[in-house]
């Protein structure tokens, strides 16, 4: 990529969904290693992810950002928006530890998919936009989840 800003929203996706890449400089998240979206689900018990925090659980919003990201790969594969059903895409509450791995391997795997097909989009105002909510969604939601923890760990 020859473009600062793709690079830099890549960058920045990784950030969010991976940790950072150099603790001593972060951008937006923890400096511990493991401050990313998939350091911090793997670290939750199922049990934990279904803990109820001011009406809804760290599962719920794993799930509800790994939907988004999965309609964001959507629009990027078709060019158009897909039907989304967001009530639905906060039904998942309780889970068992299967039904937490498989949350957590879907979400591992539309982040995927939005990387590997990031250097074949052809950029306009339109999946541009599209990629930047992403990103500040799955930031917005990292940081409730991160706040969810202080309850759930008992910090």
């Amino acid at each position: 990529m020859n473009n600062p800003l793709k690079t830099s929203l890549r960058n920045m996706l990784r950030e969010a969904f991976e940790g950072p890449a150099n603790p001593k400089q972060t951008w937006f998240t923890n400096n511990e290693p493991n401050s990313g979206f998939f350091g911090v689900l793997d670290e939750l018990s199922a049990n934990e992810a279904s803990t109820f925090v001011y009406g809804t659980t760290l599962a719920a919003h794993a799930n509800h950002v790994r939907y988004h990201i999965s309609g964001t790969n959507e629009l990027l594969k078709s060019g158009q928006y897909p039907e989304m059903n967001w009530v639905k895409s906060w039904a998942t509450t309780s889970v068992t530890e299967q039904r937490w791995n498989k949350i957590r391997e879907e979400l591992r795997s539309e982040y995927s998919t939005l990387m590997e097909a990031f250097d074949g989009i052809q950029w306009n105002e339109q999946l541009s936009n599209e990629v930047l909510a992403s990103l500040a969604h799955s930031t917005y939601h990292l940081g409730a989840i991160q706040q969810m923890l202080k309850v759930v760990k008992h910090d």
